[in-house]
């Protein structure tokens, strides 16, 4: 699929390479972000909605060298800002917050480099899209579901999904018998996934033009609330009250997969690389993740992606991953790798290449 234009690229020609810097949103991973491109000798611009600015970054200032403090986030990436941006030769790092609270279609328009493939979070965005498209590079998922009678009519206990970044908020765990009683009643956009019991595995990768491979960096588990929480609790006591299980993510842990598990996870990680350069025409470019359950027969069921860095990898910030050492020989984590890129790519004269 070949696009006409792509508008970071455009902006991009120029600017000079040798004092190209970072835009870093105010939340989500922007510490992790900052530190990186601290590590890396590389200049970060902060862009902070000014209650996020006061509560959190203002602690932090010799993290970035610049900061633009706006009111809210609708004047994040307005006129003003996007051209004293351009002005700095920045690129912008996209992550979930920004997607959720400026919106994918608004990103896609904007006049300003962005570091990966701005053309995937479009894709991201829609359950349908986002399912097909791994579908399309060959890896295996859970079942969808039309409707949730179809699912009552299987015999399988579902998940319900909101569409939009919203870290598990407002997902929904029906049960066959329950979903008979709910036909019907889907908000628009939601989609109805078989839930696949098992282990929960979140892979991180890096797709990397300046050294032409796909690297595994990191893998997290989520902490959901309140699902987590009911797991201390008795099952008749669960039941007694009535509580029903929500899967909004508080926080992240670490964790390395049984080795025999790294052929079907790196495998997964380059064809779904290679469907991103096929489905948009320009290639994947920096961090996503493939996130799913691995069933106790050792299958890998992915459920979804982010086609951007993951806040679980904000687990690794300033440490040498168990994976990414297999590729560097230093303190290397997905705010440092994206940094990295980016001035590699700028020395290379490959900026053109690694935005969009």
């Amino acid at each position: 699929m070949a696009r006409a234009r792509s508008p970071g690229r455009e902006v991009v020609r120029g600017y000079d390479p040798s004092r190209v810097r970072l835009a870093v949103p105010a939340s989500h991973s922007a510490l992790q972000l900052l530190r990186g491109a601290r590590d890396e000798g590389v200049e970060a611009i902060l862009l902070a909605a000014r209650r996020y600015y006061e509560s959190i970054y203002s602690r932090f200032p010799w993290l970035y060298s610049r900061v633009v403090v706006v009111d809210s986030w609708g004047e994040l990436l307005s006129g003003r800002v996007v051209e004293e941006l351009r002005e700095a030769n920045a690129v912008l790092v996209p992550h979930a917050s920004l997607i959720e609270y400026v919106g994918a279609e608004r990103l896609l328009e904007l006049e300003l480099p962005m570091l990966g493939n701005r053309y995937l979070l479009e894709i991201e965005a829609d359950w349908e899209r986002k399912l097909g498209l791994l579908e399309e590079a060959g890896i295996e998922t859970p079942r969808r579901f039309r409707s949730l009678g179809e699912a009552a009519e299987a015999g399988a206990p579902v998940i319900v999904k909101l569409p939009g970044a919203k870290g598990g908020r407002g997902y929904r765990l029906v049960s066959p018998r329950e979903a008979r009683g709910l036909e019907g009643a889907l908000p628009q956009g939601a989609v109805v996934q078989e839930y696949v019991v098992g282990v929960r595995l979140y892979s991180h990768f890096f797709n990397s033009l300046v050294h032409g491979r796909v690297e595994l960096l990191g893998m997290d588990l989520r902490l959901e609330s309140n699902v987590d929480g009911l797991q201390r609790l008795p099952p008749r006591l669960v039941e007694e009250l009535g509580i029903e299980p929500s899967y909004t993510v508080v926080a992240n842990v670490p964790v390395v997969a049984r080795e025999s598990l790294l052929a079907r996870v790196l495998d997964y990680g380059e064809r779904f690389a290679r469907a991103v350069e096929r489905e948009t025409g320009y290639p994947l470019v920096g961090p996503y993740s493939l996130e799913g359950v691995v069933t106790e027969s050792l299958e890998y069921k992915v459920f979804e992606f982010s086609g951007r860095i993951v806040a679980g990898t904000n687990v690794y910030t300033g440490l040498q991953t168990p994976y990414a050492s297999l590729y560097w020989s230093e303190p290397m984590y997905m705010g440092r790798r994206v940094a990295r890129e980016l001035r590699e790519a700028a020395a290379r004269g490959m900026l053109e290449q690694v935005v969009t």
